[in-house]
């Protein structure tokens, strides 16, 4: 058994780490920290996450600056469902010893640090750090996982987004004179649990945000190595993504070479599920699950694909599970279904 510490504890993500983690055969949750000072230090994990009634009672115990810098050596396996900055200044601390560390914040994914700096709006200053830092895509990065003791867990919707376009991408179908256009709704728990008028459930009406700007942007284009249109929206549910790619195809191309392109991708990909029709959010909710599908119009060269994740898990928690599974040599789903 792995001994395991969650960092960030208190959020939906680490919530939804304690439920995996708790049923995992190969890891020991062990502690449950959130940050100095937290209003939430002291309560059991199920007081602040009443779903955790009789799955974990640990306390959530404050991240005092001699538990952080004991981490690296006191534990096996450290998740960080961390803010962005948190991460960005505690995570060099954390490496280097006994520990694997799997961050779900932003604050790695990106090696261009001009573009981490103009869309998370601080500069990085590890550049040690972020050159260890392996990409957590589970399907398309598994090699440089299983070698990783550093994962920066990818975004939600870049999650969504490149499983979803790389297949066409990495087969060469895709006509890249046109950018690839992707819309994405992701339900309000993408916000996080902090109270804001702006993901208020009663406050959300179904609208786009983040226009030309969003953070998840860049992180799309640089592991697809294209560049691409994304436009994020916010709908009037709890969980889930519906993203979907609009792209124009090279003129040989056919529906065939399409669908040999994605069951060569996923062939061995347990948590991704072709569908020959276009799924549902309600279909992954509270799955570690992508399910996609598309349509192509011949005549147009146009192709629609759409994949559909839970936000919380696929594009969290789970993946983040999955990509440890990978990193200990275990069959990636364990503890996931």
């Amino acid at each position: 058994m792995k001994k395991t510490c969650i960092v960030g504890a208190s959020g939906y993500t680490g919530a939804e780490l304690i439920k995996i983690i708790s049923r995992h055969p190969q890891l020991n949750l062990e502690t449950c920290f959130v940050s100095d000072g937290s209003q939430y230090a002291g309560k059991s994990a199920s007081e602040v996450h009443p779903e955790l009634q009789f799955i974990c009672d640990l306390p959530l115990v404050e991240l005092t600056p001699e538990k952080l810098a004991s981490i690296k050596d006191d534990f096996d396996i450290v998740f960080l469902a961390t803010p962005h900055e948190f991460s960005h200044d505690k995570l060099p601390s954390m490496l280097g010893a006994r520990a694997k560390v799997f961050d779900l914040s932003g604050a790695y994914r990106l090696q261009n640090t001009a573009d981490f700096a103009h869309f998370y709006g601080f500069a990085h200053l590890h550049p040690n750090s972020l050159s260890k830092a392996v990409y957590g895509l589970a399907e398309w990065y598994e090699s440089d996982i299983a070698n990783a003791a550093f994962v920066a867990v990818p975004g939600c919707y870049p999650t969504a987004s490149l499983l979803a376009l790389k297949p066409l991408l990495e087969n060469n179908l895709l006509n890249t004179a046109h950018l690839p256009v992707i819309n994405a709704t992701s339900g309000v728990s993408g916000a996080g649990k902090k109270a804001s008028m702006t993901s208020s459930f009663y406050e959300v009406s179904l609208q786009a945000y983040g226009v030309l700007s969003h953070r998840h942007t860049p992180e799309i284009e640089a592991y697809a190595n294209n560049p691409v249109i994304f436009t994020p929206h916010l709908g009037a549910f709890k969980r889930g993504i519906l993203a979907t790619l609009t792209a124009f195809t090279n003129s040989n191309v056919s529906e065939q070479d399409i669908q040999q392109a994605y069951e060569k991708a996923y062939k061995n990909s347990p948590l991704i599920r072709l569908r020959n029709t276009m799924p549902k959010v309600d279909q992954v909710t509270n799955t570690p699950f992508c399910d996609i599908g598309f349509a192509y119009d011949p005549a147009k060269k146009c192709i629609v694909v759409t994949s559909a994740i839970d936000n919380l898990l696929k594009g969290a928690s789970s993946q983040a599970i999955q990509c440890c599974n990978i990193a200990l040599g275990i069959d990636q789903t364990t503890g996931l279904l």
